[in-house]
């Protein structure tokens, strides 16, 4: 396994618009507000939102390619994440949840994708 660093970089900016912030990653420009209840217009996908769905894109894309390397009929691959955050300090998640749907392989063959993302 190489050592080589990968760098993902994104740019994040105020707006002018309190709670509402530009981002661009690569050639894509996109807006991540403050939820209403935190004060922000709630208008477009807020942080946590952005960040569980790094995490479940993350998993139904490490599914998939380890299906294609081990030759197993995956047809679809479905995820659902769930993160809780208390009210009072929505700066940490107290739980996430993960739960992956998948079509085409057998049980055995969808448990070993699926134990192949958590490895990773």
């Amino acid at each position: 396994m190489s050592d080589e660093v990968l760098l993902t970089k994104v740019r994040s900016s105020t707006s002018g618009v309190p709670g509402h912030s530009l981002n661009q990653a690569r050639n894509h420009l996109f807006v991540i507000d403050e939820p209403a209840h935190g004060g922000g217009p709630g208008e477009e996908i807020t942080p946590a939102e952005s960040f569980l769905a790094g995490i479940s894109a993350c998993g139904v894309l490490l599914v998939e390619r380890r299906a294609q390397e081990a030759g197993v009929d995956l047809r679809k691959a479905d995820a659902w994440i769930e993160g809780a955050r208390l009210r009072t300090d929505t700066s940490w998640f107290t739980r996430i949840d993960l739960r992956f749907r998948l079509s085409g392989p057998r049980q055995e063959e969808a448990e070993a994708l699926v134990a192949h993302y958590q490895e990773h």
